[in-house]
């Protein structure tokens, strides 16, 4: 059984917690408890977390988790207790996902799905912690015939591709995760996670819809890797957050799909942003991108039964989220820059 905390707050850690949802999740998490964001930037941002910084019930380790870790060797972590409190639970997200640097990023994407997750399920073991790994939809494999994927569905991914890191990486992942809640008797879940958007996505990145609104902004064209065909689901940030911590807080194990099951065309959606910026932006096709390819769309009946879990944010709502969130980030651009000349 999970060590119960002794102090009013659980110690939760959150690795990758830099990152893109990782940040979101960790500033929800701070409403009910002490958090831990373990990163080393490789593909998260300082400043997804610099507003949390000043927060006493934050900490952040800058740390490759390849390496073991023993938290008790952290003076700035002393406040938590973590001796006599123990870790009561941790969130792996911890993976390098950038679309246009997937190549530069090869190795250290094979470990985090190998060594970071048998480094982190160590931590569980230790501090008998439960444990949420977020999988993704690309367990699956490419999209076929049958377009929506239910849990119990096996994929056919090719494990010897130029991606296989990343997609076969998560299925290892998976493996063991589950070979360790076998063995060890952890709480261990898994969540499969498909495409996500909101305020802190990289831009310039290849992930398309923060490049549509910052291009939009800007008058610039928005780039579709792919043809006018590409489609996808897109389900917002908030929403898979309030999904791992239905996930966590459940008896469930999963894995569970988490995302969104309604399908846009990705050429709506950059023409929608363009009328809601009301820009001058037109719409261009490239090349795909060995990272950004059209997967499978959830099924998320389990979601739903399991966890009265579903996305609540109205595409229209999120982006316009984005687009107030982009428009903040270059105002501040601006004036950082008129300050330095």
């Amino acid at each position: 059984m999970p060590k119960k905390a002794i102090f009013e707050k659980n110690n939760v850690i959150v690795t990758g917690g830099a990152g893109f949802i990782g940040s979101h999740l960790c500033e929800e998490l701070l409403n009910n408890s002490k958090v831990i964001c373990i990163d080393n930037f490789i593909s998260g941002d300082e400043r997804n977390i610099d507003h949390l910084l000043q927060n006493p019930d934050f900490k952040f380790i800058k740390y490759d988790l390849a390496k073991a870790i023993n938290l008790e060797k952290f003076p700035e972590l002393e406040t938590f207790k973590i001796k006599f409190q123990g870790i009561q639970e941790i969130y792996h997200l911890a993976c390098p996902t950038s679309a246009k640097n997937f190549n530069q990023t090869k190795i250290e994407t094979l470990l985090a799905n190998s060594l970071v997750t048998k480094n982190v399920l160590d931590l569980a073991v230790k501090y008998k912690s439960k444990f949420l790994f977020s999988s993704s939809s690309v367990v699956y494999g490419p999209r076929d015939e049958n377009k929506y994927y239910k849990e119990d569905y096996l994929g056919r991914v090719n494990f010897l591709s130029p991606r296989a890191c990343y997609d076969e990486g998560k299925r290892y992942s998976e493996t063991t995760v589950t070979t360790y809640r076998d063995v060890y008797n952890l709480d261990a879940k898994i969540a499969r996670i498909f495409r996500t958007y909101g305020p802190r996505l990289k831009l310039n990145d290849g992930q398309m819809l923060p490049d549509f609104v910052d291009n939009a902004l800007d008058n610039k064209d928005l780039v579709i890797y792919g043809d006018k065909d590409f489609t996808t689901s897109l389900c917002y940030v908030s929403d898979i957050v309030n999904g791992l911590i239905k996930l966590m807080e459940s008896a469930e194990t999963g894995p569970i799909n988490l995302g969104s099951d309604v399908e846009f065309k990705l050429s709506e959606v950059a023409q929608k942003i363009i009328d809601m910026t009301e820009s001058k932006s037109k719409i261009v096709f490239e090349k795909p991108l060995l990272f950004m390819s059209p997967l499978g769309l959830p099924d998320i009946t389990l979601a739903k039964e399991k966890l009265n879990w579903f996305p609540v944010v109205r595409l229209e709502d999120g982006i316009t989220k984005t687009i107030d969130y982009l428009k903040a980030a270059k105002g501040l651009i601006e004036v950082n820059s008129k300050t330095k000349k």
